[in-house]
Order: structure tokens, then sequence, then C-alpha cells
């Protein structure tokens, strides 16, 4: 496990992609489980440990999460978000060259729940959620741009599906438009902040991308 940083109240690792935020039926490896047993094994501790998920990646995405270790700092971390006061960027590598060095993406998003994708609407339609996120430009290639997106709103699939709908789907990502090789898509939660629940000091956590393509076709 890459732990960023733990104590008593929190711990901040990274997912790495592939791997579920939270178990589902397929029984595939999550990080909550893992992280559970990393502390159970590393302090000792018998019987069941407690550890509150507060936000979630999708199973594709990789990058920085944070978990509760106590039932008060879950409920003062969830709260943080619902009051969207926790800081989110990702690096992200798109499919063309973006020719705005840095722009604002607002739509609403519709999850269609059979298919486990979200649909994008330019205006609000019946049960549409209302998403935003900015983006700036890094660093370009021939056919591909790196960018870091400041997400706004927290959506499903948001940061995927708008900049599909953009016309500059994530790299490897098929399930929004990405014709390219298959492998990990190139969506990294590359920092996140938040205020400690008991502290109350802000804490940043980053990491850094794995070496892989497409991020080393970049500096960054």
């Amino acid at each position: 496990m890459d732990i960023l940083y733990e104590d008593n109240q929190i711990i901040a690792a990274v997912k790495p992609a592939g791997v579920l935020s939270q178990a589902d039926p397929s029984g595939d490896p999550d990080m909550l489980t893992l992280l559970k047993e990393y502390i159970k094994e590393k302090y000792n501790k018998p019987g069941n440990v407690y550890l509150g998920l507060v936000h979630r990646l999708d199973r594709p995405v990789s990058g920085v999460m944070v978990f509760a270790r106590t039932s008060k700092a879950a409920a003062r971390l969830s709260e943080q978000i619902r009051l969207h006061t926790v800081d989110k960027y990702y690096l992200a590598v798109v499919s063309g060259v973006m020719e705005q060095d840095c722009g604002t993406l607002r739509n609403y998003i519709l999850k269609d729940s059979s298919t486990n994708r979200v649909k994008v609407f330019d205006k609000e339609v019946k049960e549409s959620k209302y998403a935003e996120l900015d983006y700036t430009v890094i660093s370009r290639s021939s056919n591909m741009t790196l960018i870091k997106v400041d997400l706004k709103t927290g959506r499903s699939h948001q940061i995927r599906a708008q900049l599909a709908n953009a016309g500059h789907p994530v790299v490897c990502d098929s399930k929004y438009g990405s014709n390219r090789m298959k492998g990990d898509i190139a969506l990294f939660c590359c920092e996140m902040a938040v205020d400690h629940p008991v502290s109350k000091e802000r804490m940043v956590f980053k990491a850094d991308p794995p070496q892989a393509f497409p991020w080393t076709i970049f500096a960054y």
C-alpha cells in the first residue's frame, strides 16, 4: 500500500487503477478492505477495524484517497464534502490537442444505472445534476494534451463524461469514446486537501501518476 499519511483519525493512500474503492459483488480487491487489513496488521488490532469511506474514485481511476479512522472523523469529513470545502485536483491525458490554455466546463449529468454511464446535457433535464470543472493545460503533444482539473462538483464519471462531451475523451477510456490502445485510463487524482477533523489544520496530500504510457510522454 502506498500510504501518504496516517494518524489516529485519518489515513491517506494512493488507489491503484483497477482496484475498487469499496467492495462489490465481484469480490475483487478494494481499498477499504485492503486498508483495514493494513491497519489490523500494523497495529495488531483484534476484531473488526473501523474505516470510513467518505468519497470514491471510479474503479479504473487511480490516485489520492482519504479515509476516516473514527466515526467522528467520517462525519466531519463527509460534512466538508457536502459543503464543497474539500479540494480535489486531477491530472488527465486527453485525446486531441486542446487549443485553449484553460477553461471551465459546465453541464448537467444524468446517470443511466443500466449501462453504468452518464449522459451530458447543456441544459438541465429531469433528475440531472449540475457538474462543473476547471481545467488548465500543462503540456501538449502532436495528438494528446496533459491537463490539470480542478473538480468543483463530484458527480459520478463527471470528468470522463464532460471531457468526452467537449471532444477530448480521456486516453484509454473506451467507455466514453477514446479509441486509443487498451490500458489504464489516463486520469489520476494528484492532490486532495481537507481540514483535519480534530486539529482543523489544512492537510494537503499529493502523489504523482504512474510512470507508464501515456504519462511518460509529458514532462510535468
